[in-house]
């Protein structure tokens, strides 16, 4: 009798010219979507790829110098685009994806995408992600919210019940025939994500996530408009409250809750933290001169290190470990301001987590991210991977000045003391390193928690209130 019913609902489906177009238009628009988001990413990977080649190629190619001025020479790091990031940009648009790395300095990433294009990508974008998570819900209650309700209105549900139909087998009759036309509008994007991972762009794990996580987002709102559908008498005051619930699910708590977490957890200005790691940069002591009162305690420890009473006698050059040195209290300092930073953005976005107790929306964007590499968590993943090479990178060029610099020559007039340029060659380029899939579980596992929760919730009350149906009509 269910699949009956379900088959009754889908030929008035099919009837429906509105319902055939309007899942024609989110297919093509879903298509469309896909191809631009992926062919972007593919451009911005090899973008990208040609600029690392290119800064490698450069600073491998300087001519013999002296290695202070290597490290004020610098480097470019640039990350790779995640090739799920075509169907979920996350934040990427708002990141940057460019450090400049180089001595006695912690830059911050540059060249995000809303800074290098049109204010209007502030609005979202038109991706696979944005037509699920935004136009499909809107699709499924403008034809479904009468699924139930059409039936009271026209008075064949008190003649289904009297021919002995249950009125929880009218339900999820409904019910999986609003499923089988939610499978409809998901099979571009599965297809989509399924060629990714076959061909090789992209893991299974973090694929199977965001086809689970859509499925089930899907879902919910078919139960949802079902379950609104079975609540009122009229179709018209389903869908108003639909549309309703659609507003402010999708559209205002995913935009209001971030505000107000940003305002519980508030961050300094980029002044006010530049001002501060700069006083407390000036406080720790030039490295530039080794005799500098700061680094006192670290020049004596040395001379008593090796035994000698004069830093001329030094097997290595006094200069480039006090650089050393300098470089690591500094790197410190920036390491501990960079880390209280991104740990009030965390904090902002635990806030917003919470909240997807309350807003399956809100999770269901931090599992889409998560699983697409374009979260929080993914971008402080390249900060840091880039600090730990800028730190290793400027470390070695010290070392080079320590060790193959004499520090009797060094700096005085005429002196020239460069070394050779095969020493930048040996420098490893930088490798960017994705999220390993227990750690995208790790961080998606609440947010999927959240959306099953949900999912059983109102499963649960559809079948209760369907139970009640028959009831009521009486």
């Amino acid at each position: 009798m269910i699949k009956r019913i379900a088959f009754e609902e889908w030929r008035a489906l099919a009837r429906d010219r509105a319902a055939v177009i309007g899942l024609l238009l989110l297919t093509v628009l879903m298509l469309v979507a896909a191809l631009t988001a992926y062919e972007q990413q593919r451009g911005a990977n090899a973008e990208r790829a040609r600029y690392q080649a290119q800064s490698n190629h450069e600073f491998q190619a300087q001519p013999d110098r002296h290695p202070h001025r290597m490290i004020h020479y610098g480097h470019f790091l640039f990350r790779p685009v995640n090739p799920l990031a075509a169907f979920d940009p996350g934040i990427d648009g708002y990141t940057g994806s460019t450090l400049f790395v180089e001595g006695h300095q912690q830059n911050s990433a540059n060249f995000g995408d809303v800074r290098q294009t049109s204010l209007l990508l502030r609005f979202g974008q038109l991706t696979p992600a944005f037509v699920l998570q935004v136009l499909a819900p809107l699709l499924l209650v403008f034809f479904g919210h009468a699924a139930v309700a059409r039936e009271r209105e026209s008075g064949t549900l008190r003649v289904l019940l009297a021919q002995g139909v249950a009125s929880r087998q009218l339900v999820l009759g409904k019910l999986l025939a609003l499923c089988g036309f939610t499978a409809l509008m998901l099979l571009p994007a599965l297809a989509g994500l399924a060629w990714m991972a076959a061909s090789g762009h992209a893991p299974w794990l973090p694929v199977l996530l965001l086809a689970a996580g859509y499925t089930g987002w899907l879902l919910l709102w078919s139960v949802g408009v079902v379950l609104v559908s079975t609540l009122f008498a009229r179709g018209r005051d389903a869908l108003l409250v639909l549309l309703a619930v659609w507003t402010v699910a999708v559209i205002l708590l995913p935009r209001w809750i971030p505000d107000l977490a940003s305002n519980a957890v508030a961050l300094p200005t980029r002044y006010e933290n530049v001002i501060n790691v700069q006083r407390d940069y000036l406080a720790l002591g030039d490295s530039h001169n080794p005799q500098d009162p700061k680094f006192a305690a670290f020049r004596d420890g040395l001379l008593k290190q090796y035994n000698v009473t004069r830093v001329e006698d030094l097997p290595v050059n006094l200069k480039g470990l006090v650089s050393m040195e300098g470089e690591r209290r500094s790197t410190e300092l920036f390491n501990r301001y960079a880390a209280a930073g991104m740990d009030r953005q965390q904090a902002q976005s635990r806030l917003i987590d919470h909240a997807g107790w309350l807003s399956p929306a809100l999770a269901l964007r931090r599992l889409s991210m998560t699983a697409s590499g374009t979260d929080l968590a993914s971008f402080r993943s390249f900060l840091e991977q880039g600090e730990a090479y800028r730190y290793a990178l400027i470390q070695g060029l010290n070392k080079l000045h320590a060790e193959e610099v004499h520090y009797a020559d060094d700096g005085k007039a005429g002196k020239e003391n460069r070394i050779s340029n095969s020493h930048w060659q040996g420098f490893p380029p930088f490798h960017y390193r994705q999220a390993q899939v227990d750690e995208i579980l790790l961080r998606a596992a609440p947010a999927g928690a959240a959306l099953i929760l949900w999912i059983l919730a109102l499963t649960g009350l559809t079948w209760w209130l369907g139970g009640r149906l028959g009831r009521a009509v009486r």
